[in-house]
């Protein structure tokens, strides 16, 4: 019998995947995972996403390999080469079809369409199904026809339309008989610039992401709404990384909280209908990418602020990615990202506020340094946030709201604990002195003195979103 293929990417998961359940449904299947390194790298994914991924793709062929699926790999030099090597993968395994989830940014889905196209011009037949989202981006749209700008009205409707059908979970594939061909050999880690951050914070597949999810829920989801803000307490789900890779789908985090939560996901526990909103504005960011194309070109939402004049400042550039700003919680998120590859989501909107506000640099060049760094960096969802940080995107932040980041500290880390533990050389301070240390305090422990005064900052950047005309 005929195979069909699975075009594995992000989602990495054999399990509620919409691509898998459709290729087993005609019969055997053969997966395939294309390993873009160097596109990746281009596109600004760094060690620790790059590492986790190829700890995926070996979770994912051990799964693959309980069901008697086997996995082809092939390393591609950019996405330009990928309708060339899916086309030979089938003609080597006699497979005349061809089933992947779709991507939404401009890039990835311009090479779905080239495959699309060519799988077309060789009489095959390649079909994209829209998983990671519960509408596809189009589907939800403003009473004028267009896509949303603003997530309020969108997550309104995106409660209202939605439907049981929309969060089923697709079938898992039973095992098969006697595989079509054989598994290549497990591939090689990639090569990498640097060593990844904290691999073992991070462990790789479905189990882990399931395992996280249901601690979460157990112990964490239900206080969600009032622990998420304070980052010296585990209040997150820190499933980020497991969504942004698809070893878990959306669908079953919306299932589960379906389950703890009385059939509820707008309305019943506040903790819970809380966390619904954030997995609800992550597929906000994914209509965006695809509605307002401009935001994958390294534009500006609003195209005003491309206006804007941003200070050529490589001093606060580098103090900022070292965390040496001299604002103890600023300099404590930042080292966070750079040991571990995460960052507590309070403080990516401080730390992402302060370069863009205070220090007045270019809000890209602080996407790119996230991208780099994170594990669970996805193009979408970190370009939305460093837009609304920056006041230049969907939903922005008003342009004269600028957090303070000492009234930060006070207010999200009181007794200092996440500082002390990131900013060691302040641990031994009375906590109440950790947010500000005095001048004194500063040159005992070799901590310096802030890039910039915040009423200071706070001036030139008002001074600079109201010199704008729109």
């Amino acid at each position: 019998m005929t195979p069909s293929l699975i075009w594995f990417r992000n989602d990495l998961r054999v399990h509620d995947n919409t691509a898998l359940s459709a290729a087993a449904s005609e019969g055997p299947v053969v997966a395939v995972f294309l390993r873009s390194t160097a596109q990746w790298r281009e596109h600004g994914h760094g060690a620790s996403k790059l590492d986790f991924w190829h700890r995926g793709v070996l979770a994912l062929r051990d799964a693959l390999h309980g069901l008697g699926i086997p996995l082809l790999h092939r390393d591609i030099d950019d996405f330009a080469s990928a309708p060339d090597v899916l086309l030979a993968v089938a003609r080597e395994t006699g497979a005349r079809r061809l089933h992947f989830n779709r991507e939404y940014p401009l890039n990835e889905a311009r090479r779905d369409i080239s495959v699309t196209s060519a799988f077309d011009n060789a009489g095959l037949t390649a079909v994209g199904h829209h998983d990671g989202v519960a509408f596809a981006p189009g589907e939800l749209l403003t009473g004028k026809g267009d896509f949303y700008g603003i997530f309020t009205p969108f997550a309104k409707a995106w409660h209202r339309q939605l439907t049981p059908e929309r969060l089923a979970l697709r079938d898992t594939p039973g095992i098969q008989g006697r595989p079509p061909t054989d598994s290549d050999p497990a591939p090689e880690p990639p090569r990498l610039d640097r060593s990844p951050a904290a691999p073992g914070d991070w462990p790789a597949g479905e189990d882990a992401a399931a395992d996280r999810l249901e601690r979460f829920l157990r112990f964490r989801g239900r206080h969600y709404a009032g622990r998420r803000d304070f980052p010296a307490e585990s209040g997150t789900s820190a499933l980020s990384p497991y969504l942004a890779l698809g070893m878990i789908s959306h669908r079953q985090c919306m299932q589960a909280v379906l389950a703890e939560n009385d059939g509820g996901l707008a309305e019943g526990d506040a903790g819970l209908t809380t966390w619904v909103g954030e997995l609800i504005w992550r597929e906000f960011y994914q209509h965006v990418a695809v509605g307002f194309p401009d935001v994958c070109r390294h534009r500006a939402f609003q195209t005003h602020t491309e206006a804007l004049p941003w200070r050529d400042d490589q001093a606060g550039l580098q103090a900022w990615q070292e965390g040496r700003t001299g604002y103890p919680l600023v300099d404590a998120a930042m080292r966070q990202l750079c040991a571990t590859g995460w960052m507590h989501n309070r403080l990516r909107m401080v730390t992402a506020m302060f370069l863009a506000k205070h220090l007045l640099i270019d809000w890209r060049k602080g996407e790119a340094f996230f991208m780099e760094h994170l594990v669970d960096g996805e193009f979408a969802a970190n370009n939305g946030g460093w837009q609304w940080a920056a006041s230049t995107g969907t939903d922005a932040v008003p342009y004269f709201r600028i957090f303070n980041p000492t009234t930060q500290s006070r207010r999200f880390d009181p007794d200092g604990r996440f500082i002390a533990n990131w900013v060691p050389e302040l641990a031994d301070l009375p906590a109440k002195d950790r947010h500000d240390p005095s001048p004194e305090q500063r040159a005992a422990r070799d901590y310096p003195a802030p890039v910039v005064e915040h009423r200071t900052a706070r001036a030139r950047a008002l001074e600079a979103f109201k010199g704008l005309t729109r």
